[in-house]
């Protein structure tokens, strides 16, 4: 049964018009740490940025504070909570927990940590690598960039042509491929 259904549901990057309100959560532990008798859990939504949710013993229900000790890296989580400005910093805001849902536990050995990675390694886990927070700010500029050119060619009544791609070889199952000599090497048309 669903615990978190009572509060609206928030974006982390909406947190400052939502001061004072309780809501819910919905992401992807990014980041854990513990105090004693509060834990600390880094929470991101895919909407750019992350929240700091505090769950303190009294403050959140046992339940939910037992839980988040066993929370690992990327666990799919609905958390229920307070929220407030951070008092040191300005326009960073906190979550009070009060209530947390275990959606889906990730693995103990999520191959993508918070330390440095080679190419080689992040490449053979690329569909993980997409999620760091670098990654998806260098996919947030791109898209921002081909919407902005789609916009100009499109308030100019320019029309999308997808063009064949050239490839070194043909590609399989292909059957009819129309060849042609690029920079004096065979190419084909896909």
């Amino acid at each position: 049964m669903e615990k978190t259904s009572s509060a609206p549901v928030m974006r982390i990057s909406d947190a400052g018009s939502h001061v004072g309100q309780t809501v819910k959560i919905q992401g992807w532990l990014y980041n854990h740490r513990s105090s004693g008798k509060i834990r600390f859990l880094e929470l991101r939504d895919g909407s750019a940025m992350t929240i700091q949710a505090v769950v303190a013993n009294g403050t959140a229900d046992a339940e939910s504070f037992a839980l988040s000790a066993e929370l690992t890296q990327e666990s799919s989580v609905k958390v229920i909570g307070l929220v407030k400005a951070h008092p040191k910093k300005p326009g960073v805001y906190e979550l009070d927990v009060h209530n947390i849902e275990l959606v889906q536990k990730a693995e103990l050995n999520y191959p993508i940590s918070h330390k440095e990675h080679g190419p080689e390694h992040l490449m053979q886990h690329r569909h993980l690598w997409l999620r760091t927070p670098r990654q998806v700010a260098i996919a947030r500029v791109r898209a921002s960039i081909v919407k902005s050119i789609r916009d100009f060619f499109d308030s100019r009544d320019f029309i999308l042509m997808d063009a064949p791609i050239l490839t070194p070889s043909a590609c399989e199952g292909t059957s009819n491929l129309f060849k042609t000599d690029y920079f004096d090497e065979e190419a084909f048309l896909t």
